[in-house]
Formats: structure tokens, C-alpha cells, sequence
């Protein structure tokens, strides 16, 4: 019993020897089992109390010695360390007449650091500008504090005790009630606007934050209610806050002394300074090249120009050097505009500063381009490039969540046809799959055309691509147009994506039938061809060389110059509303170009289309381009999988996929946390997206591989490019699911995934 008490027990003689002392006492004082026995109780003291101690224990002795309770010392551990320990005493006489003094010591570091603590929060509380309320789970108020006497208007005395519903309007009761009761359920409840009556009567509007109200042992006995008065400045000077911080500029607002009073978010983050650093700074330590008089500025009856433009002639635009320090000290080429507005608190000059360092460089690119080659030409590859790029970034930044987006309601879709074949509400759910199929087509039409897609290119024969399209086109073009197909034989392989190619195709055929609406003739033809410095693809600026001619002609009504000028620009299209998106032939030119090749048209108006791809050719043998395996996929009995996915909801459909499908799953929300799975369980499989916050997709299959080399890696993404690809080009070793993916899809992909060659 004494061996198990949660204090320390120690039991000495008169003259100071312990005899006994349990584990609590040991671990106290940092003695190793048995080492205090037979030690004098003097070692346990620290100095200077430690000489003066025999002489106080020999006059308690010596006195009637009656029990101390609670006395705070310090004591001495093993290595010399001092700590705060409450002791209690008493004594007892033995039948052979020896004295014993048994010592109950209990550390209280931790109760004077709760209560050192508790008096803080209390402190907190009570000088808190907001309202703070405690009510118990009956709605009876526990606690007032002077900020909810400030706001409410009523006393503490008056208010503790009563229930919360007086300060609540009649038509609310019911719905705080149910926010209260959702919190005391363990509910998350955010920040909410609401309405509470003061003593007046007066309703005001506050903001409110109900949490759980838990005593010392967490058991929860009520909420605790922080309301806050929010006022019409507070509210406009929110929304018009809100309307600076989504200026793409950073704004600051300059008094007439030259310090900040006002800056937005696009300042912070420009110079680097905090918002509450920046308010009351010298605008010339963020400027040190100054800003104009603000009486120059008036005058100017708030023209906004450009303070750091000059024109040098032409449309041309050279940028001044005007600078802008960063926190961190670096200097910023900056573009500023400058108007200035009168306000009660005198005149404010309010700066708009643009950080040019990129246009700077784009125009200096300009200049040196311009040296090299002909302006015109120079100019028109230029707005093509820009194009693309913005096309690029635009694909580039929704495919990742937009196609996750679109993986989840395929797969929901999926669930719900299965789960309820045969009614109305599957018929329904496969009009929502096949929308989002196009959604997912329209994005990889996107990505092909800013030639941002993933490829997987190999060594092709041209002419097998071109047969196996054939047979798909004589089914789908339709009796009134004649397909005729020519392939010369042998010819040199070469190195492209098969299903790009195949798109390629299918696009120039299906352009080719709407241009004959009442029937015609679609030829397509392969050939080999060299390109020297005279031919136009070379002055188009393919290299010289062996290249694969694929031409696709039609009789149909063809296209005038300006029509062909743009035919590869995204969205632009000849057909009438809803029966193109104008990406066909852009999708075709960003295919071709990917795979390092070029494509030309040759049209008039009434005498048909044709269109020129060049592919240059490889030393490789062409690989045989045979359709998937269409056995049956193997169940995955006794197969762990962990899913590494941080959107919530298509984690949880691809669970539920693998789960249906056999597999055992494991999911984790991002790259730590599927670590720390891989180490708690053995893994089969590891599928992880590729763009995930915190630990890339790749990052992640490096480690766990590294860790367990046995465990296979299937990567899924929406867009991939940047991460698993080199120029857009997937490595032979990666293996990708691309989303959206049916369940079909990702059970196959896992199953060739486990039945791969090492």
C-alpha cells in the first residue's frame, strides 16, 4: 500500500536515518530503488537549510512534536537539483522506545501552475472588451463579465442567476437554444451574426462565438457565450477593406506627414511587412525615391498616371527606375501611380505600387528577340506563345481540383446506376455521368491544345494508328461521306502519345464531315518526306531532316485567309452556337507541336481542306499497338492499398471503390500522415494524387519505397505535368491514372499495377 500511494512516503528515526520509503519517494528525488534507505533525511535538503536541520528536528523531537500539515519546503534530488515540495509530518513511538517520523511529500509545481494559469484566464476575462457569458446547460448565467455589462447594459449582480433568453429576442429563443444544445453535443460552431436586446430594450447586432463551458475533470456543464458589437463603421469599414484587398495592386494611403495610414493585402505580401508594421511607417523607407509634393498631385485634379512612365516614341513604353525596398532589403522595380483625396484628418495621398520586375523582363526578351529575327514574324510567334501560355495557366490551374471535381460525381453517378439499375433515378444519374465525360474531355482538350497534357510516347507505325482509326470513322462518319485511305509502305517509325495521334484523327475527320454537310470525299494519306532549308515547313522553323507526312484532305466548302489565320486559336470556331467549342484544331496544334512536329492548312473557299502534319522520324522499331487485356480484373482479396488523397470527397469515393472491389483500404489526408500508416501496416499498393499541400505525391512514393522496397506505386492526378514529367513527357516507370477515372478504370489500373513486371 505504501509502495503505491501517489505521494512520497519516507520514514526516518530520530537521529535523522531512513528506514523506509516508497517508489513515489525514489522517483521524487531521483534515486535509484533502495537508495534512500539508510541515507540521513538531511541529504534530501538543499543548502543552507540543510546545516540548520538537525538541530530543528532535535527540538521537535525534543517538544510535543505535533503533526505540520502542508508546510512548503524545497528538496534536493540525486544530482543536486532543487524543486517546491508541500510536506506533512508526524510521529510515532515504537515499543523499543525509538521515535519515527514519517513524511508525506507531495510536489505541487503543477496545482500552483493551474492556479497561476486559472487567475491569467480570469484576468483575461474580466479586462476583455467583449462580452464573455457562462450559462449552464439549464440557461441559467453562471458568469457576467464587465464586457457584457458594457454592452448589455445590465449589472452582474442583477444578471448571474438568471436565465440567458432576457437579453435574447422572442423569435431567436428557439434557434439559440438549438445552437447552444449543438454545442453541447461536442458541434463545431463558427462565428455567427445575431441580434441580443440590451437593458433599454435597444436590439444590437453582435457578433457571437458560442464554445463548451467544461470543469476541472472535462465534464461539460455548460456554454460559454463571446459576443462582440458590431457597428455600421465597423461593418463599412469591412467591406471597404475587403474592397482593397482584392486589388491586384498594392495600395497605401500616405498622410501628409508622410507615415501610412492605410495598406491592403497586395502590400503586405509586395513589401514583406505585416499589416501592423506597415500602418504609421515612413512611406520612404518602402519608397526611397520618394513620392511627389501632394500640392503637385492636387493639381493634377487626381490624374493617376504612371509616375515612373516615359514615352520614347511609337507605342513603345520604357519603365524609369523607380524602386521598392523589401523587408527583407532586396529592391523591387516598381510601376507607381499616385492620386490624392481630401478627409476629415486632412489630405490623403493614396499610391498604387505594381511590381514590374516581370514586365521588365519580357520586355528586355522583346528587345533581344527582335535583334534576332524579323519583327513581323517575331511578333505574330509571340502572340501565339502568349496565348498558349495563358491557355496553359488556365488549364494548368483548374484541371488538378477540377478534374478531382469531376472524378467524384463519375463515381457517385457510378454508385447510384448500380445501386438502383433500372429507375428513374439511374437513367438520371447517367445523364450527370456523361456530362461530366465531357467535362473531363473538354479539359484534356485544353491541356493538349497548351501542350500541357501528359504523354506517354512511344516508338508508332504511323500507318497501324491510321487503320485503326479507319475502322472507327467508317462507322461514325456516315454513308454520305467516302473515306478513302492510302499508307505507303515501309516507313520509319515515329515517337508519339497513340491515343494523342488517334485524336488527332478523329478531330481533322470530324472537321472535315461538318464541312460537307451534304456529302463529299475525306482522304487521308501517309508518306515519307525530307525537309530541307527550302521547304515551308523549315522556314516555318522545323529543323531539316526525315520526316512522316500525314495529309487529310476534304471537298469541302474550305476557308477563306482570314478564317485559316485563326483556325488554331482556342475557342475561335465558324459552326453555330452549341455545336462546337473551337478547341478542335487548337487541340491538334498543341499535340503536334508537343511531339515536336508542325502542321500547315491549304484551303480556298469551295475547293476543299487539306491539312499537312510532319513528325520526324526515330531510329526506334515501332511497338505494336495492341487494345487493353479485356479479361477479367482480378478481385483484391488480400491486397492492402493506401489511399494518399487531400480532397475529402474523392479520398472517400476511391475508398469506397477499393472497398467494393475487395481491396483493403487505408486513407490519409495528405503525405504525413500516409507515413505514419505505411509504418503502422504493411502495404501493398501505395496510390497517391501527385499535387497534394505539405508532401508531393512523388515525394511521398520516394520515401515509402525507399522504406519498403517491395511496395508498388500507382500515382492519380487531374494534372500531373509539372511534378512527374520531364518536358511533359512521362517517365517508362511511372505509372499514372489520370481523373477522372471510373471505378472500372482505377480497378484495372491497380490490378496491372500488382501484376507488373518488376
Amino acid at each position: 500500500m505504501i509502495d503505491t500511494a501517489p505521494d512520497a512516503i519516507i520514514v526516518s528515526r530520530s537521529d535523522g536515518v531512513i528506514t523506509v520509503a516508497n517508489r513515489r519517494a525514489h522517483e521524487m528525488f531521483s534515486y535509484p530503488p533502495g537508495r534512500l534507505i539508510g541515507i540521513s533525511i538531511d541529504d534530501l535538503i538543499p543548502e543552507p537549510a540543510r546545516s540548520k536541520h538537525a538541530t530543528l528536528r532535535a527540538e521537535y523531537l525534543a517538544g510535543e512534536h505535533p503533526p505540520l500539515r502542508r508546510r512548503p519546503v524545497r528538496g534536493r534530488c540525486y544530482n543536486g537539483s532543487t524543486f517546491p515540495v508541500e510536506i506533512s509530518l508526524a510521529t510515532v513511538t515504537a515499543p523499543d522506545g525509538e521515535t519515527y517520523v514519517t513524511s508525506i511529500l507531495r510536489d505541487d509545481t503543477v496545482q500552483r501552475r493551474a492556479a497561476a494559469t486559472l487567475k491569467l484566464f480570469a484576468s483575461i476575462v474580466q479586462s476583455s472588451h467583449d462580452a464573455i457569458v457562462t450559462t449552464a446547460q439549464d440557461g441559467r448565467i453562471l458568469s457576467w463579465n464587465p464586457g457584457a455589462e458594457l454592452l448589455y447594459g445590465y449589472p452582474a449582480e442583477e444578471m448571474i442567476g438568471a436565465s440567458i433568453e432576457k437579453i435574447i429576442p422572442p423569435d431567436r429563443r428557439g434557434d439559440e437554444e438549438q445552437i447552444r444544445h449543438l454545442v453541447r453535443l461536442g458541434g463545431r460552431v463558427d462565428r455567427y451574426r445575431c441580434s441580443r436586446i440590451t437593458a433599454s430594450g435597444r436590439p444590437v447586432a453582435v457578433s457571437m462565438l458560442i464554445s463548451p463551458l467544461l470543469d476541472e475533470h472535462d465534464m461539460l456543464i455548460g456554454t460559454t457565450g463571446t459576443a462582440r458589437d458590431v457597428t455600421e463603421r465597423e461593418r463599412a469599414e469591412a467591406r471597404v477593406q475587403a474592397i482593397l484587398d482584392a486589388a491586384p495592386d498594392a495600395l497605401l494611403g500616405v498622410a501628409e506627414s508622410g507615415r501610412m495610414v492605410l495598406v491592403n493585402a497586395e502590400a503586405e505580401r509586395l513589401f514583406g511587412h505585416p499589416r501592423h508594421d506597415l500602418i504609421h511607417m515612413s512611406v520612404d523607407r518602402l519608397l526611397p525615391d520618394g513620392l511627389p509634393p501632394v500640392s503637385a498631385v492636387l493639381r493634377t485634379g487626381g490624374d493617376s498616371t504612371p509616375l515612373d512612365s516615359e514615352r520614347t516614341g511609337g507605342d513603345e513604353q520604357r519603365w524609369a527606375k523607380r524602386r521598392a525596398i523589401r523587408s527583407d532589403g532586396a529592391e523591387l522595380p516598381v510601376d507607381i501611380a499616385v492620386s490624392a483625396m481630401y478627409t476629415d484628418t486632412g489630405v490623403i495621398t493614396v499610391v498604387a505600387v505594381r511590381d514590374i520586375t516581370e514586365r521588365l523582363a519580357v520586355e528586355a526578351e522583346r528587345r533581344r528577340l527582335r535583334e534576332e529575327t524579323d519583327r513581323q514574324r517575331l511578333e505574330a510567334r509571340m502572340q501565339q506563345a502568349q496565348r498558349l501560355e495563358s491557355l496553359g495557366q488556365l488549364a494548368g490551374g483548374i484541371a488538378h481540383d477540377f478534374n478531382n471535381l469531376l472524378a467524384v460525381i463519375v463515381n457517385y453517378a457510378a454508385f447510384i446506376i448500380e445501386d438502383v439499375a433500372g429507375s428513374p433515378a439511374a437513367a438520371d444519374a447517367e445523364q450527370i455521368a456523361r456530362a461530366a465525360q465531357r467535362g473531363s474531355d473538354l479539359t484534356h482538350q485544353l491541356l493538349a491544345f497548351a501542350r500541357r497534357e501528359v504523354i506517354r510516347p512511344r516508338p508508332l507505325d504511323l500507318n497501324a494508328v491510321v487503320t485503326e482509326v479507319q475502322k472507327m470513322l467508317e462507322r461514325s462518319l456516315g454513308e454520305h461521306i467516302k473515306l478513302t485511305v492510302r499508307t505507303t509502305t515501309p516507313l520509319p517509325a515515329v515517337m508519339a502519345d497513340p491515343g494523342q495521334l488517334e485524336q488527332v484523327l478523329v478531330n481533322l475527320a470530324v472537321n472535315a464531315r461538318d464541312a460537307m454537310p451534304t456529302g463529299g470525299r475525306l482522304t487521308i494519306d501517309t508518306a515519307e518526306v525530307q525537309v530541307d532549308e527550302e521547304h515551308s515547313a523549315a522556314r516555318a522553323g522545323l529543323k531539316p531532316g526525315s520526316y512522316l507526312r500525314l495529309r487529310v484532305s476534304d471537298t469541302g466548302t474550305g476557308m477563306p485567309k482570314e478564317v485559316i489565320d485563326k483556325a488554331f486559336e482556342p475557342f475561335f470556331t465558324t459552326k453555330p452556337s452549341g455545336q462546337g467549342t473551337g478547341l478542335g484544331l487548337a487541340t491538334v496544334y498543341g499535340i503536334i507541336t508537343q511531339a515536336g512536329g508542325t502542321v500547315q492548312i491549304y484551303s480556298e473557299p469551295g475547293m476543299g481542306t487539306t491539312f499537312i502534319i510532319l513528325l520526324p522520324v526515330t531510329d526506334m522499331q515501332a511497338q505494336e499497338t495492341n487494345g487493353e487485356d479485356s479479361a477479367d480484373l482480378m478481385p483484391g482479396d488480400g491486397v492492402t492499398v493506401l489511399v494518399a488523397e487531400d480532397e475529402d470527397a474523392l479520398r472517400e469515393v476511391t475508398s469506397r471503390i477499393l472497398n467494393r472491389g475487395g481491396y483493403t483500404v487505408l486513407a490519409a489526408n495528405g503525405g504525413e500522415e500516409a507515413l505514419r500508416l505505411a509504418a503502422e501496416h504493411p502495404i501493398d499498393v501505395l496510390l497517391t494524387d501527385v499535387i497534394m499541400p505539405g508532401m508531393l505525391g512523388k515525394d511521398l512514393a520516394d520515401a515509402i519505397v525507399t522504406r519498403y522496397p517491395r511496395t508498388k506505386v500507382l500515382f492519380m492526378s487531374g494534372y500531373a505535368q509539372p511534378v512527374l514529367t520531364d518536358h511533359g513527357t512521362l517517365s517508362a516507370d511511372v505509372h499514372l491514372l489520370e481523373k477522372p477515372f471510373t471505378g472500372a478504370e482505377l480497378m484495372r489500373a491497380l490490378h496491372d499495377e500488382l501484376h507488373a513486371k518488376p
